[in-house]
């Protein structure tokens, strides 16, 4: 196992990649493999660059900072898929089989702070989840965390799957004190057999909302994303209640869910799993799908009224009190778009 000191410095393999290739693709080329678990093997990314501008005009954050390529929760919906496409696999399953991490990340980290300026927000974990197991052996994660606890002044979103994230209790308090910052535990389903078909190796619902306890009596900002939200699957009245209570009482300071968006790249390995454990959805599914990755407005209406009225019966705010605070919290509107896990 790769200490994470020796992780951040390794230097790129001799071997000149393919000259055709350019970009990440050429990067993800020069890594080295530096082990194999489990029907998942790790690699070196060399990388020029941690913090990475978003340009897209609908993303209320500015920078993103993905520690990892690929993600190895396999969740059955994710449409972060796709970059890997970016490196040049076509087959939707490399993206939790092989994971890239990024190398020295501390460093360019100091160096690219330099860039954010007053008001803009830093998300983390917008394409792989930052607690991820391979955090465990290389603790890419901790070394940004420290990097950014030795800054203030930063508005900071977080968004994972794991129970991981409280190892960094310590780090997230020391980035409390002089910055802005909100971890979010995605959610999808209460229940813990659908959960492992979901989301094969992701930790069980009830590991994430004891993270949520647990920050937030440790004066660390916890909430929860109950995303996507599935049709036809996860959308009952009840199920979506179930979840409202369940954070409600685990501390959460709010609750929000957001329905699926089925990408193409997602639908190749969504769509086999909705044939095999949800037969009678199938037809259903490429209706609503067969033409626009999004859901209609009047679905997505359908579930923010369901969430308000439950948000207002457990005491958390709802999506207009959200918007209100959202003024003076800006993290909190960055992540109500990270619903990637």
């Amino acid at each position: 196992m790769a200490a994470v000191s020796n992780l951040l410095s390794l230097i790129p393999g001799e071997i000149a990649p393919d000259t055709r290739l350019v970009g990440i693709a050429r990067l993800a080329a020069l890594g080295e493999s530096i082990e194999e678990h489990k029907d998942v093997e790790y690699f070196t990314l060399p990388n020029k660059s941690l913090l990475n501008k978003c340009t897209a005009r609908n993303m209320p954050f500015t920078w993103t900072i993905n520690p990892y390529r690929g993600c190895e929760f396999a969740c059955k919906y994710c449409y972060a898929r796709y970059t890997h496409e970016f490196m040049e696999m076509r087959d939707g399953i490399d993206f939790e089989r092989k994971i890239y991490a990024k190398q020295q990340s501390a460093f360019l980290l100091r160096r690219d702070l330099k860039k954010v300026k007053p008001g803009q927000d830093i998300a983390i974990g917008t394409a792989t989840d930052p607690y991820q197991p391979a955090e465990r052996r290389y603790q890419i994660t901790r070394s940004i965390m420290e990097e950014l606890a030795m800054h203030r002044g930063f508005s900071i979103g977080v968004v994972t799957k794991s129970q991981l994230v409280l190892r960094d209790i310590d780090v997230l308090q020391r980035i409390t004190e002089h910055n802005q910052i909100t971890i979010h535990l995605t959610i999808t389903t209460l229940n813990t057999d659908l959960a492992r078909k979901l989301e094969p190796r992701a930790p069980r619902p009830d590991l994430r909302l004891d993270a949520v306890r647990k920050l937030n009596e440790n004066g660390v900002r916890a909430a929860v994303i109950c995303a996507p939200v599935l049709p036809g699957i996860t959308d009952s009245p009840a199920d979506l209640e179930a979840l409202v209570a369940a954070a409600a009482q685990a501390g959460a300071k709010y609750v929000y869910a957001n329905p699926l968006f089925l990408k193409d790249c997602a639908a190749k390995m969504f769509m086999p799993f909705i044939e095999q454990h949800f037969p009678q959805l199938v037809t259903a599914y490429k209706q609503r799908y067969g033409r626009d990755a999004y859901v209609s407005p009047i679905y997505r209406k359908r579930i923010a009224d369901l969430m308000n009225k439950f948000a207002h019966k457990y005491g958390l705010p709802d999506g207009e009190e959200r918007r209100r605070s959202r003024e003076q919290q800006p993290e909190q509107a960055e992540v109500e778009q990270l619903t990637l896990f």
